[in-house]
């Protein structure tokens, strides 16, 4: 008779041979290591409470319940109201801290344009998206985890594609209405403009920065009020900054090429509002940008 103690281990060594491929496709869902982490760690409790005697392919399996498990943590950010941090100047770098993940995770992690697009996507769309055009992951088993049917489930990911290509081209048609949102952002953080900065910032909107002195650590924060609230602290910011294109993104700049620099990049949705900001003020990250006039 087997020994239940050797069915676990086996399982537990087949999910640690999945564990980068699973984490790498929470990273892209989540953009966060700590949650992609979160979420792996979840789909290892689910895996130990069921029965997957029947499963034939337990690395599709463990991708499908990582994405279902990421899916309700983005809908989750969605529905939740951010609380303000305890200083003003914390929204923009003591937040959720995100502790670096291994070397290998950081250099497969997607690049700076596409993370950042990819905060502007609906759940489903970014569901749809990582797992089929990253992932290689069927239409037939996507639709289940987003409640749809595979044709519903490819128009999906269709949308997230083209929204995908466009927010990271200079050549954008609607790179006007993107400029016009970066510039009304720093002009109501200039004037410290509470309700100018929560009327152009999506409800959702998501700030991560560099955490100073702690290479490679992020924070993370959620809500237009939260993220508001922050910025109106980088009002000297503003007032100095000039508008960039940082990896064709449109963003804003300041001391680049000096040890104070700082850079904003902005994700801007169809509707015109802020949808997600990366503040990079770690050496290393400034060095791999491409920084032009805008």
């Amino acid at each position: 008779m087997t020994d239940p103690m050797d069915d676990k281990d086996l399982l537990a060594a087949r999910f640690e041979a999945d564990r980068a491929h699973l984490r790498a496709v929470a990273y892209r869902m989540l953009g966060s290591t700590a949650e992609a982490e979160d979420a792996v760690q979840e789909a290892w409790l689910r895996l130990s409470r069921s029965d997957t005697g029947d499963v034939r392919n337990l690395s599709g399996w463990l991708t499908t319940v990582v994405g279902r498990v990421c899916l309700d943590m983005l809908r989750s950010r969605r529905s939740r109201r951010e609380e303000p941090l305890s200083a003003p100047e914390a929204a923009y770098g003591d937040g959720e801290a995100v502790e670096p993940e291994q070397q290998a995770m950081l250099a497969d992690s997607v690049g700076l344009a596409l993370l950042v697009v990819l905060e502007t996507l609906e759940p489903a769309e970014r569901l749809a998206f990582v797992l089929h055009d990253m992932f290689g992951v069927p239409f037939d088993d996507i639709a289940p985890i987003v409640d749809r049917t595979p044709v519903a489930a490819r128009q999906l990911a269709s949308r997230a594609r083209r929204r995908v290509q466009g927010g990271g081209s200079v050549a954008d048609p609607d790179q006007a209405l993107r400029r016009a949102a970066v510039s009304a952002f720093l002009a109501a953080a200039r004037d410290g403009d509470f309700e100018a900065l929560v009327a152009v910032l999506d409800p959702d909107v998501t700030v991560r920065a560099d955490v100073p002195g702690r290479p490679g650590v992020t924070s993370l924060i959620h809500g237009a009020a939260t993220v508001a609230r922050g910025a109106i602290t980088y009002g000297a910011f503003a007032r100095a900054s000039g508008p960039v294109l940082v990896d064709g993104l449109y963003g804003a700049a300041l001391g680049v090429g000096t040890p104070e620099a700082r850079v904003l990049v902005f994700a801007i949705t169809d509707a015109g509002r802020v949808a997600a900001v990366d503040i990079i003020t770690a050496p290393d990250r400034l060095a791999t940008l491409d920084i032009r006039p805008a």
